[in-house]
């Protein structure tokens, strides 16, 4: 005669890897929520400085690259669908259509190359050459829209590019920091 499923569902390792990757992925799309909200306007330039490039490099680099995808995708949906979590406190579908809009689709693949290339146990070097080109991923995606819808490369480099090197490098060497200090505890509980 076996036991009632309840006690013996007790000895059974708990289920919580189910519930804390949701968890997880949920965390990730807030914390880029919360990173646009730091938004410095740029002079000349229709995009602002936030910190959501580097939020972005980390939640790929701590979830790994389908936790950092689905993240990523998340937070893309939680903006059209008119919660206040693109920059300042702005929201919907019109973003991804406007000057902001090629950096904040390129966040999801962005998050995905970090997580892929920065592996569970790859070495400083490996996570800030992750970092480094999911920062030029972003980047890639935000300056294409820039020059589609102003008809001018060059301008769209010098507006969309240029006045975030040095911030961006240092968000680089940020988010390589962040998942070299955090993965262990991350990847551990997911």
């Amino acid at each position: 005669m076996s036991a009632p499923r309840e006690v013996s569902d007790l000895g059974a390792p708990p289920r919580s890897r189910s519930v804390r990757r949701p968890i997880a992925i949920a965390a990730g799309a807030l914390l880029v929520a919360l990173a646009a909200q730091v938004a410095v306007p740029v002079p000349f330039s229709p995009v602002p400085m936030t910190l959501q490039p580097l939020a972005v490099l980390a939640v790929g680099g701590l979830l790994g690259a389908p936790g950092g995808v689905a993240s990523l995708i998340l937070y893309l949906g939680l903006g059209i669908a008119g919660l206040p979590v693109f920059a300042g406190g702005s929201s919907g579908i019109i973003h991804l259509l406007g000057p902001t809009g090629g950096y904040l689709l390129a966040f999801p693949v962005a998050a995905g190359v970090v997580g892929a290339l920065a592996g569970s146990s790859a070495g400083v070097l490996r996570v800030l050459l992750a970092c480094a080109m999911g920062m030029v991923v972003i980047h890639t995606g935000g300056v294409a829209q820039l020059a589609l819808l102003g008809g001018d490369p060059a301008l769209a480099f010098r507006v969309g590019f240029v006045p975030f090197l040095t911030g961006d490098l240092l968000k680089v060497g940020l988010a390589a920091a962040v998942i070299l200090g955090g993965r262990s505890m991350v990847r551990g509980s997911n």
